[in-house]
């Protein structure tokens, strides 16, 4: 029988700031010897935890650095996996629970943080008071066909809808492709928004119109905000109400 000595840490960071990242998650990566993530997640936090053993694999390795992870959690040492966000949303927590299935000796424990659809809303003002959607772009791991019929639905529901991932140099017109889709059922002047760079140096946000928003440029590090009918600009932020009938 195994006993349980061995440990990873699947952190979510946060959208990218230190001081945005959760208590808990700081915590954990104190605790750890060793950190495994994506290149780019890994220069994020290099500077606050520069004791330790940094592992790194490109984008689109991700079973392999999964399995980094665990082997160096046979080794005997405490490992963090971190992703940007929140781990269980788009992040690496469901993948290292399934590869984790092969290594019934190692625990595994999964340790929230703030995803860009809340940190990017912040920024904004109040987008997400009522329902929302989250859809991702990024048509990697989904087919286009899918992420159609999501954006169909859920614009047909009147949800409030965050699109992460709306932009690549292989996918450059895919939020105009996106907007055409939503302007079916949603108003052109529907109020929407685009934070860059959430919790990182150069953040930028504007907010604009349906209409606008498809002939906007952006890129992955970008999260989009399209509102609901009910959502409205003031003084300069995006703001869904949250239903209450006023007197």
């Amino acid at each position: 029988m195994w006993i349980l000595d061995n440990k990873i840490y699947v952190v979510g960071i946060g959208p990218g700031a230190y001081e945005q990242m959760t208590m808990r998650a700081a915590e954990a990566l104190r605790r750890c010897d060793v950190i495994v993530g994506y290149t780019v997640y890994v220069e994020l936090v290099k500077e606050h935890f520069a004791n330790k053993r940094f592992l790194t694999t490109p984008m689109k390795k991700e079973i392999e650095r999964c399995r980094l992870a665990f082997e160096e959690a046979n080794k005997g040492y405490t490992v963090a996996m971190i992703c940007s966000g929140d781990a269980g949303v788009y992040g690496m927590s469901g993948l290292m629970l399934e590869i984790g299935q092969e290594y019934p000796h190692v625990e595994v424990e999964v340790i929230p943080g703030v995803t860009a659809a809340n940190g990017g809303a912040a920024v904004l003002g109040a987008p997400l008071i009522h329902d929302f959607a989250v859809i991702s772009l990024s048509d990697l791991l989904t087919p286009w066909e899918k992420i159609e019929k999501r954006l169909l639905c859920a614009s047909e529901a009147d949800f409030v809808i965050c699109l992460y991932n709306p932009s690549s140099k292989k996918r450059h017109d895919y939020l105009q492709k996106a907007c055409d889709l939503m302007m079916r059922s949603k108003d052109p002047d529907t109020v929407c928004g685009t934070v860059s760079n959430i919790g990182r140096e150069g953040e930028t946000f504007r907010v604009m119109t349906l209409k606008e928003l498809r002939d906007t440029g952006v890129d992955m590090f970008t999260t989009v905000y399209i509102g609901n009918s009910q959502t409205k600009m003031l003084n300069g932020k995006m703001v869904t109400p949250r239903g209450y009938i006023h007197g």
